[in-house]
C-alpha cells in the first residue's frame, strides 16, 4: 500500500457521484477502483447487491476513499479540505465549481459542495501575509468580511 492514512468520505448512495465530480473539478485527480456490495452482509448495511460500496481516488496526490455508508452520518465544517490557491483565478474556479448545483458559500473562504462536504479555497500568500505581524490584524479584519477571497484586497490592506 502506497499510503499510510487516506481520508474516508461517508456518503448515502452518492459517492460514485461525488467522487466523478471531484475528479472533473480538480484536474490532476483518477479514480482507482469501485467495490460493490455482495448479497452478504445485507441484513446490517441494507444495501441491494451490486450497489457502489466504495470508491477509491486520488486528487492532486491525495487518496481517498469515498464510501457510501448510508444516511446515518453527515459532514459538517469540523472537516474540511483547503485547497491552496496562487490566483485568483484558481480561487474563483475552485469556488464556483464547487458550490454550483447546491453548495453554499461561508464566510474566509469556507464553503459546501452540493454533497455537503466543507472546503476552504485560500490564497497561498496568506500564511505569509499572516506572519508579517505589521499586516496581519489589517489583513485578518478585510479576510472576515470575505466570503471567497480577494488577494487583491488582502495584499492591499
Amino acid at each position: 500500500m502506497k499510503y499510510q492514512i487516506i481520508p474516508c468520505l461517508w456518503f448515502d448512495g452518492k459517492a460514485e457521484e461525488a467522487v466523478r465530480f471531484y475528479v472533473s473539478v480538480f484536474k490532476n485527480s483518477k479514480i482507482h477502483d469501485i467495490t460493490y456490495y455482495g448479497k452478504e452482509g445485507f441484513e446490517i448495511h441494507n444495501q441491494p447487491e451490486g450497489t457502489v460500496l466504495t470508491v477509491e481516488f486520488e486528487i492532486n496526490g491525495q487518496a481517498f476513499t469515498a464510501l457510501n455508508g448510508g444516511p446515518e452520518f453527515r459532514f459538517n465544517e469540523s472537516v474540511s479540505f483547503q485547497v491552496y490557491c496562487d490566483t485568483q483565478e484558481e480561487i474563483n474556479y475552485y469556488w464556483d465549481t464547487l458550490i454550483a448545483d447546491g453548495g453554499e458559500e461561508s464566510y474566509c473562504g469556507w464553503l459546501k459542495d452540493k454533497y455537503g462536504l466543507s472546503w476552504q479555497i485560500v490564497p497561498a500568500i496568506l500564511t505569509d501575509l499572516m506572519k508579517d505581524p505589521e499586516r496581519s490584524g489589517r489583513v485578518t479584519d478585510a479576510f472576515m468580511q470575505m466570503r471567497k477571497f480577494d488577494i487583491e484586497k488582502l495584499i492591499n490592506a
